[in-house]
């Protein structure tokens, strides 16, 4: 089968093997995209008088076909295609004869892969970004309902304050929805039409890129036709670390589950269904889902840096390097949807154990509050300090009990005393479900206006990112 760079010549058996790698097996994702974009394309072309009527017609009904096929994972792009660019022209030109030949006029295979690659990310994102919102949502239901549970404030793993597991959980929640911002910014450079700009430069046509990003309900267009293709890969490592700030929240709060579950905290239990067991001791059961969390978000992280380090110190225009950011950008947002998932089901089913976390809540927590008690009674904060610090060391060195605070006070009500906003006594919960609920309905508003666009060109609702699903 002829590639679409045929000159009369064949590639080394070894060296096709080597560029090709696995970009072939990636493209069967891509498949669908790239037939949308192509008849996108094919419309434009029509608009400027490059395609009749009827050619248009005869394109667009073979490339909805393609794209069905594409996104039921039934169309085959094979080694000798390289691509899904070129299996895509093969079968319009098997199909239709010489019309299939003219569906690559006015584009590259540099600005065609662009298109493909950011329809399937556009809605990768957005299912990113709604399946954050759940995992986000759940913890403030954990928060919620656990805002008066005390929970010893760590700092240096070591005890520091009274807190609360409510302040913990809705904590892990605003650090997911703080990464959503970035997340939203690199949406903002995906969701821009590249097209029109070929192999770098543009072509001799009046192409209209306005009327095809109109068309696949992109923003806008990126502009200049050099910078869209110096682009590729630059905008990848965007997507992919705003997804590492994701995955190391993850991290954290899997560590801290991992941590809290420990019999020698015994704060929070994981039941059966969550824990795996050993081949060799019986007692074993291992929090699995929760460290592979963990491993994961290190995973992450590399793949933003796999990207980023293809790119870097590139000349300007195509070069060939580029088809290595494909991969860890498909990876990157399957990695971090099925991270979210587990994370949510863990919390989901986490049990707190409310009696063990009571009896955590030693003597010395209450350090600080004793040093304000004095502040309150007009000391300074300097002397309130030293002599509390005297008086707890004067305790450390008698019997080894009690210390500078009052160890019958009950925990709800230190707790309460902290009123200042995000503090244990005031975590307003409430305001940052608003916040996420109004994010959550512009992400589906978003994501109902890109659905429109593709089916509009499919001709019947088509999923362009393999992982998307009808609930996010």
């Amino acid at each position: 089968m002829a590639k679409l760079w045929d000159k009369g010549y064949e590639l080394d058996s070894l060296i096709e093997r080597f560029t090709v790698g696995r970009d072939y097996l990636l493209d069967r994702g891509l498949v669908a995209a790239d037939a949308v974009a192509s008849i996108a394309h094919a419309r434009m072309l029509a608009s400027i008088g490059i395609l009749t009527a009827e050619e248009l017609d005869a394109l667009t009904a073979e490339l909805r076909r393609i794209a069905e096929e594409g996104a039921a994972g039934t169309f085959a792009v094979l080694p000798a295609h390289e691509d899904c660019h070129t299996a895509l022209e093969e079968r319009l030109t098997e199909k239709l004869g010489e019309l299939g030949k003219k569906i690559h006029t006015g584009r590259s295979r540099n600005d065609q892969v662009l298109a493909a690659t950011r329809l399937y990310a556009r809605e990768g994102i957005l299912s990113v970004r709604l399946a954050l919102y759940r995992t986000a949502e759940t913890l403030l239901e954990v928060a919620a309902r656990e805002a008066w549970t005390p929970m010893p404030g760590r700092t240096h793993l070591q005890p520091a304050m009274p807190s609360s597991v409510g302040l913990w959980a809705a904590a892990m929640a605003e650090s997911l929805l703080d990464d959503d911002v970035l997340i939203a910014a690199a949406y903002g450079l995906v969701n821009r039409s590249p097209l029109g700009a070929a192999a770098s430069y543009g072509v001799p046509l009046p192409l209209d890129r306005e009327l095809v990003a109109r068309l696949l309900g992109f923003a806008e267009v990126q502009h200049n036709v050099l910078a869209v293709i110096n682009s590729r890969g630059k905008t990848e490592a965007a997507v992919l670390d705003a997804l590492d700030q994701v995955g190391m929240s993850l991290g954290r709060l899997a560590e801290d589950i991992i941590l809290f579950s420990m019999p020698e905290f015994g704060y929070f239990t994981m039941p059966d269904e969550l824990s795996s067991g050993s081949s060799i001791m019986p007692q074993k059961r291992n929090p699995d889902a929760m460290e592979l969390v963990r491993g994961k978000s290190g995973s992450l992280s590399a793949l933003a840096g796999w990207t980023k380090n293809v790119v870097r110190g590139l000349p300007s225009g195509y070069n060939r390097d580029t088809q290595e950011t494909k991969e860890p950008l498909m990876r990157g947002l399957s990695m971090v949807r099925e991270m979210l998932a587990a994370s949510t089901r863990t919390m989901e089913l986490l049990t707190v154990n409310h009696e063990r976390l009571a009896r955590s809540f030693s003597p010395d927590l209450l350090a600080t509050d004793a040093v304000f008690e004095r502040v309150n009674g007009g000391m300074s904060f300097r002397d309130a300090y030293r002599a509390v610090a005297a008086e707890l060391a004067h305790a450390q060195g008698g019997a080894g009990s009690g210390g500078a605070g009052s160890p019958g006070a009950d925990p709800a009500e230190l707790l309460a005393r902290r009123t200042s906003t995000g503090t244990p006594g005031n975590l307003g919960i409430d305001s940052v479900l608003g916040e996420l609920r109004a994010r959550r309905a512009g992400v589906e508003a978003e994501r109902a206006r890109v659905a429109d666009a593709v089916a509009a060109l499919a001709g019947v609702p088509l999923a362009l990112y393999a992982a998307a699903s009808p609930d996010g």
